[in-house]
């Protein structure tokens, strides 16, 4: 492994620490920096293991802000999404599991545009909102762990605080990541020995990420850390795209 590429794995782990502490929107540009280096589909089975480590910190650090009716109303819905997901996944060649990553990379930051600027107040839409963005999520975090987009845009959508939001989505994330271990290992067999040699040595740095985003997340404003977060998700396809 080259040096660019050590540089351009470490950093993807740092910012998925960063990410989970409650700096939302740089899933893209993890998975992007990640699929650099290593195959499309491949890379999806290093980043779990490293996803569940950092949703435990997360899930610990924000246990007292947790919307448990939300969790109930998206998890079937994300479930369903990622068995979608597992069996288009398994079924098509690495050429086109990298476009379709790159597809929904944009489509997620044309709707990183628009969220937030249209509030759902009623419990029906809600329920609507919910199984549209669960099923997207589900089906988008098993293809290429890309599900952040479509988690924030109901959360913006339903007005949920900041520390709601983070807290609730450290929840969902971990609960479906948990469901979709055993599908990377006995499926795709995406998780193996190598796999995980690469994850220990690559956890310090999701744990170094944390801690630094924890301690900041409160000093970035909503509107400076929005129009960040879309101008990442459509680097992060342009990245895709011509690697």
């Amino acid at each position: 492994m080259e040096f660019i590429d050590v540089i351009f794995i470490g950093l993807s782990a740092f910012l998925l620490g960063l990410s989970k502490s409650g700096f939302k929107g740089l899933g893209v540009l993890i998975v992007t920096l990640l699929a650099i280096v290593i195959p499309a589909k491949e890379s999806t089975g290093v980043l779990l293991p490293l996803l569940l480590a950092a949703d435990v910190l997360a899930v610990y650090s924000y246990r007292r802000d947790v919307q448990w009716r939300i969790v109930r109303s998206i998890i079937p819905y994300m479930i369903i999404g990622v068995l979608c997901g597992v069996y288009i996944g398994d079924n098509i060649s690495a050429g086109i599991f990298k476009r379709m990553m790159a597809f929904i990379i944009l489509i997620s930051a044309i709707l990183m545009l628009f969220s937030g600027k249209y509030p759902v107040d009623s419990t029906k839409s809600q329920t609507k909102l919910a199984v549209l963005l669960g099923a997207m999520a589900g089906f988008t975090t098993m293809i290429g762990n890309l599900a952040g987009p479509f988690i924030n845009i109901y959360f913006l959508a339903i007005n949920a605080t900041k520390n709601q939001f983070i807290a609730t989505a450290a929840w969902l994330f971990f609960i479906v990541n948990l469901f979709k271990l055993p599908f990377h290992i006995f499926v795709w067999e995406t998780i193996n020995v190598e796999s995980f040699v690469l994850d220990l040595k690559l956890l310090p740095m999701v744990i170094l990420g944390f801690i630094v985003g924890y301690r900041l997340i409160s000093y970035v404003s909503n509107e400076m850390f929005r129009k960040y977060i879309i101008a990442m998700t459509i680097l992060g396809a342009i990245l895709i795209f011509i690697k």
